[in-house]
């Protein structure tokens, strides 16, 4: 579990990037990342932390840039090293940086793959550099001094016939534009909004919907499974599906665990789904076992609060704070 976050703003965006990672720090505590880019020019941090430990004032003043991505870990994969902190960095083509969540599970055969036949060398444990060399050599093998969004969508097209698993990724090309797509299967959760300023439309890509919300960006759609969307430093939005059979089956913890009561995910609010789930169980407690003696409803973890009410006011008993 992670949270990503990207932005093709107007002005300078490291504020915002770190008020999204914040709000996504739910999704990851182990570390936390961020890269922006200005007139060809990366500037990056990251490192093992909370978004407030790892940023302080002197790094966000040199995170210049209307253009960035940005990440908070919590690691599945690999190791908690600060080497696996995101977003990871590739030079070729372009200066290719990129954020993920999720998992592959063809890692061992797609770093062989990498090694053995694109001739790109790997320096971590991480899924999510196995990914990025991935999709840097698509795009390298397009052979093209100015990427477009033809080329873009192609190399996710054969990201998705490659990589095997769940995964939301932001990636940012270096002085042409942010790209983000999910998944053929839609298991892991991706959002895309929009913001009108003075300036012009700001666009966002996120994790959870509720980042797009705190900063006042309009909540457009999930991104389907397999679709990818690339915005381009001058504003220009392109959508596209990349997966050849993509069928939406998401995983049930975004909604049981992970996410925030406030998101909402593929339509379905967070929380009344939360409420539901108290629902249907206090339902079956009571088609099950009428005559029940339960003197009291603890949640643990604290995401299970929203069902344990429901189930609590559904049976007519007390409802208890019992682990903290």
């Amino acid at each position: 579990m992670c949270g990503i976050v990207g932005i093709v703003g107007k002005s300078n965006i490291n504020q915002a990037l770190y008020d999204a990672l914040t709000v996504l720090q739910h999704r990851g505590q182990d570390a936390a990342g961020m890269v922006t880019s200005k007139n060809g020019r990366l500037f990056l941090r990251k490192d093992n932390g909370l978004v407030r430990d790892v940023f302080r004032t002197r790094h966000m003043k040199e995170l210049i840039g209307n253009v960035g991505i940005g990440h908070v870990r919590y690691p599945t994969a690999g190791s908690s090293s600060s080497a696996e902190a995101q977003p990871f960095y590739v030079n070729s083509p372009y200066g290719i940086t990129l954020a993920h969540n999720g998992n592959l599970t063809n890692v061992e055969q797609l770093a062989k793959e990498i090694y053995q036949s694109d001739l790109r060398h790997v320096n971590t444990n991480s899924d999510s550099e196995v990914m990025l060399n991935v999709l840097a050599h698509e795009l390298s093998i397009r052979g093209k001094l100015q990427p477009t969004e033809e080329d873009v969508f192609a190399a996710v097209s054969r990201v998705h016939e490659r990589c095997r698993g769940g995964y939301a990724v932001v990636s940012m090309v270096t002085g042409y534009g942010v790209l983000g797509f999910r998944d053929p299967n839609g298991i892991r959760p991706i959002v895309f909004g929009q913001r009108h300023t003075d300036d012009g439309v700001e666009y966002m890509i996120a994790s959870e919907s509720v980042a797009l919300d705190v900063l006042g960006f309009t909540l457009i759609r999930d991104l389907a499974p397999g679709e990818a969307v690339y915005i381009t430093e001058d504003g220009q939005l392109h959508t596209r599906q990349c997966a050849a059979n993509p069928r939406l089956t998401p995983c049930i913890f975004e909604h049981v665990y992970l996410a925030r009561p406030d998101s909402i995910i593929d339509g379905i609010s967070v929380y009344k789904a939360r409420l539901r789930m108290g629902e249907k169980l206090a339902d079956k407690i009571l088609r099950e076992r009428p005559e029940h003696d339960i003197d009291v409803v603890i949640p643990i973890p604290d995401t299970s609060r929203t069902s344990a009410l429901e189930l609590a006011n559904r049976l007519g008993i007390k409802y208890r704070e019992g682990f903290v």
